[in-house]
């Protein structure tokens, strides 16, 4: 639970919110898809809570039950209502933990106020239409987000249930498809899955441009336009081509940056700060390797911040990547989200290693590249208080010489990979 729910919680406690919020799933055929439970909880309710097309549906059925349609915004008002309304009710499509509101109540409230009946998840019911299997299909949501939150997850031969907004969904997915090399993949739109107007159209992403009915979802058989170029930045593991995100020429290059994010080790959920992130190249890897992972990127320059919020929008991971626009030197990281590991690319001193290394928790990471004397100096330092990982790193590639290939050598980097321990006291 969040800092916002873990307040509200308390909240609700001192209010005296004793009962449980009960959370009724319901698919596409509404009455008669429901089993005597969830009937039942509904005919008993005082107070029945949901959108409006919910509320249509199961009206004739608790004549006597006060209908409250959800406000909008939704989330600001929900305390009060659970306040007004502590025995209400709550009305859900599907499983309402799935992209739901028993998500959003279980934040608010605490998981121990919401007991959820959920119903067959409309992603459910399209992987059994698809004849696609739990374990070889990834569900996607974009409801309430950038549609290019599907981008991360596009591989050839992968298949994906992506969930939508509206019936215009479909469409502009495919032509998001389109645009990124991914044409040759196979959408198939269904649309009121469970009920009496399902339906369905298939087709190549680059011919499906009609819009659908709304309630709709997309299943993905994905390939690419050319497997070759899709290869090279296939799949989670760090690495990818420096031409992956735009840059002007500041960021870790690929050998350096597999190495730094392979002791970085992101974790699903994790959060991670990049302090002097350049171009974004090892705060968008971090992201790219798991699900979840966030990011706050501290960079100086206004336009390669900019830069590093626009290759996160390009990527599909908008909402995962934060910008703070100042000098490491400067900018007081205590303000920042906790960190679970930490990456100091540029504006390395003393200081600001003392600063990030001190920011961790216990079993928290950091990593740390230099490329001068004095860098080389001050992570040296780090690392007779610190222990870890002291390396230094060459790299050279073949380039032409005349008729021939000669090997050039990149900068060479000192890293320093180190894990906070419990017997260090954090300040």
């Amino acid at each position: 639970m969040g800092c916002l729910g873990a307040i509200l919680s308390q909240r609700g406690k001192a209010l005296g919110w004793a009962s449980v919020i009960e959370v009724v799933g319901i698919g596409d055929d509404g009455w008669s898809g429901l089993d005597e439970a969830r009937r039942a909880l509904i005919t008993g309710a005082t107070t029945l809570l949901g959108g409006a097309r919910h509320l249509d549906l199961l009206a004739p059925h608790a004549p006597d039950a006060r209908l409250v349609p959800w406000p909008s915004p939704l989330r600001p008002a929900l305390p009060a209502l659970v306040e007004a309304h502590p025995d209400a009710v709550v009305l859900a499509s599907g499983d309402p933990l799935r992209s739901g509101i028993a998500t959003t109540l279980i934040d608010v409230v605490g998981a121990e106020r919401v007991r959820v009946h959920p119903a067959v998840a409309s992603d459910a019911l399209a992987r059994a239409r698809q004849g696609w299997s739990a374990e070889e299909t990834l569900v996607v949501t974009t409801v309430g987000r950038d549609l290019r939150a599907v981008l991360p997850h596009l591989t050839d031969g992968a298949r994906l249930v992506v969930l939508l907004s509206d019936g215009d969904g479909p469409a502009r997915l495919a032509a998001l498809l389109t645009e990124h090399g991914w044409s040759a993949t196979t959408l198939t739109a269904r649309w009121h899955l469970g009920g009496p107007d399902e339906g369905a159209r298939s087709a190549r992403a680059d011919s499906f441009v009609e819009a659908t009915p709304d309630l709709v979802l997309a299943c993905l058989d994905v390939r690419a336009d050319d497997p070759t170029v899709a290869g090279a930045t296939a799949g989670p593991v760090p690495g990818r081509p420096e031409d992956f995100i735009d840059h002007d020429g500041q960021l870790t290059k690929r050998d350096v940056r597999a190495s730094g994010l392979a002791r970085l080790r992101p974790t699903p959920g994790a959060h991670l700060w990049d302090l002097g992130a350049g171009n974004g190249s090892v705060a968008l890897e971090w992201c790219l390797a798991v699900d979840r992972a966030t990011v706050t990127c501290v960079e100086r320059d206004a336009t390669r911040a900019q830069r590093i919020r626009d290759n996160a929008a390009a990527l599909g991971l908008a909402a995962r990547v934060d910008v703070v626009v100042g000098d490491t030197a400067g900018t007081d990281l205590t303000t920042l989200p906790a960190p679970d590991a930490v990456f100091v690319g540029g504006g390395l001193d003393p200081d600001l290693l003392d600063r990030a290394w001190s920011s961790l928790r216990a079993g928290g990471r950091l990593v740390a590249h230099a490329v001068t004397l004095e860098g080389d100096a001050a992570l040296i330092g780090l690392h007779a208080r610190t222990g870890g990982e002291l390396t230094r790193l060459s790299v050279e590639r073949a380039v032409p010489l005349g008729r021939f290939l000669s090997w050039t050598p990149a900068r060479t980097v000192t890293q320093l990979a180190a894990i906070r321990t419990d017997s260090e006291d954090q300040t």
